[in-house]
């Protein structure tokens, strides 16, 4: 009885919830999701033989450029034509899409750089990242991550555009650091490692951060002893970093990796 009882109030709090919805929200106009729409039986899309990752990727974003432009061009002839019911139909679809997570899928970190010239322009661009760093906040719980997603967007212009700054270390350096932050720890180990292959004297502990991610996170302990070693040697002025590794160095030397926590 009890049950009927709780499934009878359910279903009136569901009824009086979507009657109390304004009118005109276009709800029936909204197109079905698969498997009851035609989207779940797609027309086979051919890719040309000559096409790469590089390709298909722009084509993406030429697409999403596009459905973007196409519904702000919609939402300004109804707002023109004062068809508001629609205007809201157009700006919750908008609201919608820039809610989907769109994603960079090229990585691309290049290998031969060398942080070798003070260049004005680069040290404008590396000081706008930090300042978008330090507005997305200190506290990790409390971190605005759309604007640390624009800081990784300003360091990676400045590397794109000035590959042979001073400051690609540092940019390197600091992308790794973000790219930790959201945990993606094999992105962040290549820039690691290119903040010390880029610069050999860079003034940051990058080496035993990427031994630390090899170790800790992705158990490739024997590339991460290498590291903890060199680390040892060459940014022995973190003294903090530097005690770390040699314990890690004396467990890993004397412990088979399977054991080794």
């Amino acid at each position: 009885m009890t049950r009927i009882v709780v499934t009878a109030a359910t279903i009136l709090l569901l009824t009086v919830s979507i009657g109390c919805q304004p009118p005109d929200q276009g709800r029936g106009q909204i197109l079905p999701r698969p498997p009851y729409s035609e989207a779940s039986s797609p027309v086979p899309v051919e890719v040309a033989a000559s096409a790469d990752e590089i390709d298909l990727v722009e084509q993406l974003a030429t697409h999403r450029q596009a459905y973007r432009r196409s519904l702000e061009t919609l939402i300004r002839y109804y707002d023109v034509k004062g068809n508001n019911s629609k205007l809201n139909w157009a700006r919750t679809e908008l609201d919608a899409l820039n809610g989907i997570p769109q994603y960079r899928y090229i990585i691309e970190v290049p290998t031969e750089l060398k942080a070798t010239t003070r260049i004005e322009a680069a040290d404008a661009l590396y000081a706008e990242a930090m300042e978008m760093e330090r507005k997305a906040g200190v506290l990790p719980v409390l971190k605005n991550e759309e604007v640390l997603r624009a800081a990784l967007l300003k360091h990676s212009e400045l590397i794109e555009k000035f590959p042979t700054s001073d400051k690609i270390d540092d940019a390197a350096y600091r992308m790794a650091r973000i790219h930790e932050y959201f945990k993606d720890y094999t992105i962040a180990l290549s820039y690691y490692q290119r903040a010390y292959q880029w610069d050999p004297n860079t003034p940051y502990p990058a080496r035993f951060k990427a031994a630390y991610i090899l170790d800790d996170k992705l158990r490739r302990r024997a590339e991460a002893l290498q590291l903890y070693q060199e680390s040892v040697t060459k940014e022995a002025q973190h003294a903090t970093e530097k005690a770390y590794a040699e314990r890690r160095i004396q467990e890993l030397s004397t412990t088979p990796d399977s054991s080794v926590q």
